[in-house]
């Protein structure tokens, strides 16, 4: 049974990678053929239509919630100009100096990245960022892989990630916390890395070109949209920290963190009597940003409902653990030589069918919750950045004019080193 379940998973995957589904549905399909295989009755416990489908579809309501508070504040920011601001300031000071305007990029990509993440990240921190980096001499591939590293930069201080890890792995916050402080360290130093090293490698390119005129007319609309809401106030640019004290400092929940931002960032920049119409219009905004992950999410919830059910777990149990290093070497060794699977959508990827086998390796007994979440994160980090599938990905590169396979051949080696980071720290701590 267990080698049916895995042939089952093998289909999905070639239906994500083929396109012929997208993953949501995939992913949906899959759950429920799961549980028809194990034998799950239609309806009442541990049941197709009760558990799987009904439970499994509410289960990331609070990740929803959180991504959809995430979009909104992403959405504030980029209608009052924090976001244009913040790349505005770091350009000024960095001058004609390719690294140093690289780098305040970096660090304005990682502030975005904390507050919401994907394309929406990558547009806040790129349509003024990118073409600044390259009209100092920034190479393409460069540039666009500086929003991406820095983006996953913040990607560990990004609540919405905290409140999907939680629950997804059962894990309290504090955890996953805890984990994602140890893995910042490498995201920054690789992210660090990455400017340093590729702003020389190729040196000084002063080009600039779009793939198309079509986009190029759409990106010149947007950055002189963000030129005539002009400069947002200093104390405004506080805003993406807003959530991040709270959460870290003082250890509030997520959400009520996350609406403190958005509060903070709407009453710093706009006038009593406009406030109200701004919060419906950016909120209505953000359901639409938020729709694909909100859709993906309840994908997710369905699929690990249905690996979680007894006759899943019995059936994969000893498969999974045959195959499943234990000793603390060889898994940084497999793991991370397995890093590749992640990409494309691959059978890795935790924001498709790696939630499943995360799931697997949990409710089997093969791995503490908490090492799974090291794994998981870990390689969450190199497919927020290197995966040519990924919207902030796609989005980075065509606005560079280049290809999203360019942005993954120079951005790979960097993200890699990220995620052996974070498997090593889950070795040396979890097992």
């Amino acid at each position: 049974m267990g080698i049916v379940i895995l042939l089952l998973m093998l289909a999905g995957v070639g239906l994500m990678l083929t396109r012929k589904l997208p993953t949501a549905f995939t992913l949906v399909l899959l759950a429920v053929a799961i549980a028809a295989v194990v034998g799950a009755p239609f309806t009442g416990e541990n049941s197709i239509i009760d558990t799987v489908l009904q439970e499994g579809a509410v289960a990331q309501a609070a990740t929803m919630l959180a991504v959809l508070i995430g979009s909104w504040m992403g959405k504030l920011m980029a209608e009052t100009g924090i976001a244009s601001t913040l790349v505005r300031k770091i350009v000024e000071f960095g001058g004609d100096r390719p690294t140093v305007v690289a780098l305040g990029v970096l660090l304005v990509s990682a502030l975005v990245g904390t507050v919401t993440g994907s394309a929406p990240a990558a547009m806040m921190a790129g349509i003024i960022g990118i073409p600044a980096m390259i009209a100092v001499g920034v190479p393409k591939t460069t540039a666009a892989g500086t929003i991406l590293m820095g983006i996953a930069a913040g990607m560990p201080f990004e609540l919405p990630i905290w409140q999907f890890f939680s629950t997804t792995l059962n894990l309290p916050v504090d955890t996953v916390r805890g984990f994602m402080l140890k893995l910042f360290p490498f995201a920054v130093v690789f992210a660090v890395l990455f400017v340093l090293i590729e702003t020389r490698r190729k040196g000084v390119e002063h080009t600039w070109s779009l793939a198309a005129p079509g986009e190029r007319s759409a990106a010149d609309r947007r950055r002189n949209r963000a030129r005539q809401l002009g400069d947002a106030p200093w104390y405004a640019l506080l805003a993406p920290l807003v959530p991040l004290v709270l959460a870290l400092g003082f250890e509030l929940a997520i959400i009520p963190s996350m609406l403190a931002g958005v509060l903070y960032a709407l009453v710093t920049t706009t006038r009593p009597r406009e406030m109200s119409k701004r919060l419906l219009r950016t909120l209505y905004g953000a359901f639409d940003i938020a729709a694909p992950p909100i859709a993906l999410f309840v994908a997710i919830g369905i699929l690990l409902a249905a690996v979680t059910l007894p006759g899943a777990v019995e059936a994969l149990n000893p498969l999974v653990t045959a195959i499943s290093p234990g000793h603390p070497v060889i898994f940084v060794v497999v793991f991370a030589l397995l890093t590749p699977l992640c990409l494309y959508r691959g059978p890795l990827n935790v924001f498709g069918l790696g939630a499943g086998i995360a799931g697997v390796l949990i409710s089997a007994g093969i791995y503490p919750a908490v090492a799974v979440l090291g794994l998981t994160a870990s390689y969450n980090q190199v497919f927020g950045v290197a995966d040519p599938t990924s919207t902030q990905t796609v989005w980075a590169a065509q606005y560079s004019g280049i290809s999203p396979q360019q942005v993954m051949v120079r951005t790979l080696p960097y993200v890699w080193c990220v995620a052996l980071g974070g498997l090593i720290v889950t070795a040396a701590t979890q097992l």
